[in-house]
């Protein structure tokens, strides 16, 4: 007489053993999950509640954030000397001075900007802003008014300026050639004031 084969209970006991398991009172320590538990079924969300249990989401070396003028010069040093970061943004406008922002961070913000032959700021304050302006392609003129007087000076590649709150300057490309500037601005730049030119009673345009 042929036997009946009776099925395998080995998945059925299996799951009663993990059942089981699951429920029970745990004595062991509870073992962090290993890699390859990780990736199945889980995601950045359903693991956000236990960061440091995955060092991915509990990094330590995310670079710390400018506060000083000091340390805003080396950002922007830092970001002009990074010529693979900002050259494939550049662009240039006919019409007006072409910019891209680079960079925000917790109060300032870093823009690239490009200048045509003959392209100029005009004469104008930042408003309550300081900033940090250096050269990385080209030439720019930098035409100025303060307690000294009105001064002139030329900015080529590697070329900073720090500029204090109320500064009065005006920026302009008197060259043949394009150029290109990176700045800083902190706080973001809000307010920019525009003025007739360098007389001694400079007193803002009225639209």
């Amino acid at each position: 007489m042929r036997s009946r084969l009776r099925p395998r209970k080995r998945n059925r006991d299996r799951n009663k053993l993990a059942r089981r398991a699951a429920t029970a009172p745990s004595t062991a320590p509870t073992a962090l999950p290993s890699a390859r538990s990780w990736a199945d079924g889980l995601s950045d969300v359903s693991i956000a509640g236990d960061p440091l249990a995955f060092p991915h989401l509990a990094r330590t070396d995310l670079p710390g954030h400018p506060t000083t003028v000091a340390g805003y010069a080396r950002l922007v040093r830092e970001i002009a000397a990074d010529r693979d970061r900002w050259a494939p943004l550049v662009r240039y406008d006919a019409l007006t001075r072409w910019y891209a922002r680079l960079e925000t961070g917790p109060g300032y913000e870093v823009w690239l900007l490009s200048w045509l032959p003959g392209q100029s700021s005009g004469m104008h304050d930042h408003g309550r802003s300081s900033g940090v302006l250096t050269v990385v392609q080209g030439e720019l003129v930098e035409r100025s008014l303060g307690s000294a007087g009105e001064g002139t000076r030329t900015l080529s590649p590697g070329s900073r300026r720090v500029i204090s709150p109320g500064y009065l300057h005006e920026v302009v490309n008197a060259s043949l050639e394009p150029a290109v500037s990176i700045h800083l601005y902190s706080p973001g730049l809000t307010e920019m004031n525009q003025y007739r030119s360098l007389a001694a009673e400079l007193a803002p345009e009225v639209p």
